[in-house]
């Protein structure tokens, strides 16, 4: 029987200065290849751009991976202050965040622009961890499967079958982020359930158990064990809870 997926991501989002980004994932990778937690569990740590060469270097990669929290859209020119996918690759970073909730929000990226970000991270063998996710306007409304099936058919389930195996998909509810607010089990549950069925609705010839599909709205030590349990929740992508060793190893141990 096969092993059901379980990964654990920490976005650090913009925070650490590089010293501090240094030890803290120093001390992570140091307590995961030592611990005795679930062993199958993979942990990515996603840091700033200005972490990436320095950190991929103390990963002995045995349980920790590094990504990025973003990439350009373009493959390389004449823009300033972008990062592009193949500069990700190049100083070992093995997976890059597409779609980031913050991302869409904040910066107003639109779905044409993450299609591209994951076809780049795909031609550069970076493997996309692409975020869908509602607003709390759009689940009042009752429209959260819609904006999922938008999300996920305009901007990543066009890929080839062997490139979605090497992918992660994460579910952001963007109403329980930095809110204080946290979907209940049941509800992650059932949002996880129909983004797996879209997966097997297109890739018909796929075992859709075997994509992984994280929760990414506000998973912390209390919430986790529960969230875990469900059948159709691979793991987690969380935000503020990975920024202290202490927290982000208690979610691990949930496992």
């Amino acid at each position: 029987m096969e092993l059901k997926p379980k990964i654990l991501a920490g976005n650090w989002k913009m925070n650490t200065d590089l010293q501090e980004g240094m030890k803290l994932a120093s001390t992570i990778d140091k307590w995961v290849n030592g611990c005795t937690a679930d062993p199958h569990v993979r942990i990515i740590l996603a840091v700033p751009f200005t972490h990436l060469a320095e950190i991929t270097g103390l990963m002995d990669y045995r349980r920790v991976s590094v990504a990025a929290q973003n990439c350009a859209a373009f493959e390389k020119g004449a823009y300033t202050g972008e990062v592009s996918a193949a500069m990700i690759k190049s100083v070992g970073a093995h997976y890059c965040i597409i779609g980031h909730s913050e991302r869409r929000h904040v910066f107003n990226e639109k779905n044409e622009a993450l299609k591209a970000k994951v076809d780049l991270c795909l031609k550069h063998a970076v493997r996309p961890i692409f975020c869908c996710g509602e607003t709390l306007d759009e689940r009042k409304a009752g429209k959260q499967n819609e904006v999922i099936r938008e999300q996920l058919e305009t901007s990543f389930l066009h890929i080839a079958p062997e490139d979605l195996k090497r992918s992660i998909i994460a579910y952001e509810p963007v109403w329980a982020i930095g809110t204080g607010e946290t979907a209940s089990p049941e509800q992650a549950q059932q949002m996880h359930a129909f983004i797996r069925k879209l997966v097997a609705e297109k890739y018909e010839n796929l075992n859709a158990q075997e994509i992984p599909i994280l929760y990414g709205g506000s998973m912390k030590p209390d919430n986790a064990e529960d969230l875990l349990k469900q059948p159709d929740i691979n793991g987690g992508l969380v935000g503020g809870a990975s920024l202290k060793v202490e927290s982000f190893i208690d979610i691990l141990k949930a496992f």
